[in-house]
């Protein structure tokens, strides 16, 4: 969450920035946790200044029956101010909890660097990769997959639903395959150190990243434990250290991690849901970096070179753009998607969103730092990034590698993880 003394010294500032992101609700949902923090400040004060005249009070009650005087005035009077405190911390506490719940829907401020503007605003930052001709043979991944025989799209509905696909043979060997290189990358090339989390999250953890409150309905959850599926290994790994005090020497920290994803997809309506495009469940590596405020601008370029490092490997054409103030994710600051160009569907599809959260994931985790043995805590700043998310990136596969014979084409970087070059027709 955003830093309420930060708000109180420059709320214009603020202002401004949130603006940014299109909403005009946000300001005024600022402007009424600077109420709540103005009366919490003005109920503080007030308290305090009875809790001094409570301990005068009792003093001279002390000093009065030592001498033998008659205290009856002063007794009651405490007993009428210990009365007002007992109310004003009741209230107190009823701000404070109030001013917490305003502050959990407040996003982060967007770094000035961002453009401004909706979806459509997003600046190109860089190009790699040759994209193939545009061609009638390049069909899309959901005809060339079922007649591989590697997607099973009606048997994974049949199971669970529609956007839970059955990846069979070859294709459930292409999956294992892409985890176990991208894993291997990271952590032999990319010094990242790899965790197997839990797949569900409790409700602490996943407000600690800032999907709660805000996107519930997005989540699955499990009853009675109240637990979440996982929407993404952001959540469990990024709270490995929540409530913690790291050493400043130990940072950065790199941590990466495989999971599923499993997301409701509540606000998805009207968007392409063909194939692998948008589904509920899926898969994905993803690479989380704890670092110090000097330095999160430069790894977030690290991150996001490494993630970039898995699609110029995997030989997949792509873009890498800086998103724009009003398609900003809820808690970061500053975002790169990389985008592949998959031929068959002529498209460019997000395989990974690589973010900065500065310090407003970091307030919420409580995860803090020392810069060095004395000096006082400060909070980390979080980023991570899909290191990189498997169904856009079989799209691209199956469609950029299509050979006139049906069979498709594996990059290199897959030839021993898969066991052969091509996937062809069982």
């Amino acid at each position: 969450m955003l830093d309420i003394k930060r708000l109180r010294a420059e709320p214009e500032a603020a202002r401004v920035a949130l603006a940014r992101r299109g909403d005009p609700d946000l300001v005024a949902l600022m402007d009424r946790a600077l109420e709540l923090d103005e009366t919490r400040r003005e109920l503080i004060g007030e308290v305090e200044a009875l809790k001094q005249r409570r301990n005068e009070a009792s003093k001279a009650v002390g000093e009065r029956k030592r001498k033998g005087e008659d205290a009856g005035d002063l007794i009651n009077e405490m007993q009428g101010v210990v009365e007002r405190i007992r109310e004003l911390d009741a209230r107190l506490s009823e701000v404070d909890g109030d001013l917490e719940t305003v502050l959990l829907d407040v996003p982060n401020l967007p770094d000035p660097r961002l453009p401004e503007g909706g979806a459509e605003a997003f600046e190109v930052v860089s190009e790699w990769g040759d994209r193939p001709p545009p061609s009638a043979a390049l069909r899309p991944h959901w005809d060339v997959g079922v007649e591989l025989g590697i997607l099973d799209f009606e048997r994974g509905a049949k199971l669970a639903g529609s956007g839970f696909p059955l990846f069979v043979g070859d294709g459930a060997r292409l999956v294992r395959a892409l985890i176990q290189f991208m894993l291997d990358l990271h952590t032999r090339e990319h010094g990242y150190t790899e965790v197997a989390p839990p797949f569900v999250a409790n409700r602490a953890s996943m407000t600690a990243t800032g999907q709660l409150p805000k996107f519930e309905e997005d989540m699955y959850r499990t009853d009675p434990d109240d637990l979440f599926l996982i929407p993404t290994a952001e959540v469990p790994v990024t709270n490995v250290y929540r409530d913690e005090a790291l050493d400043g020497e130990d940072l950065p920290v790199a941590l990466t991690a495989y999971t599923p994803c499993f997301r409701r997809e509540a606000g998805a309506a009207g968007r392409d849901t063909r194939g692998l495009l948008r589904v509920h469940q899926f898969d994905k590596v993803e690479l989380v970096r704890l670092t110090t405020p000097d330095r999160s601008n430069e790894e977030l370029e690290l991150l996001t070179g490494h993630a970039e490092r898995v699609l110029q490997l995997l030989e997949i054409p792509y873009r890498k753009i800086l998103l724009a103030t009003g398609d900003l994710g809820f808690s970061n600051a500053i975002t790169y998607d990389l985008e592949a160009w998959a031929g068959g569907v002529g498209e460019w599809l997000e395989v990974s969103s690589c973010s900065c959260f500065t310090d407003y994931q970091a307030r919420r985790l409580g995860l803090r730092f020392r810069p060095s043995p004395g000096q006082p805590l400060e909070f980390v700043h979080t980023l991570n990034g899909s290191g990189v998310a498997l169904p856009r990136t079989i799209i691209a596969i199956l469609e950029n590698g299509q050979r006139e014979d049906g069979s498709v084409r594996l990059p290199a970087a897959l030839h021993s993880y898969f066991g052969g070059e091509l996937i062809e027709a069982s």
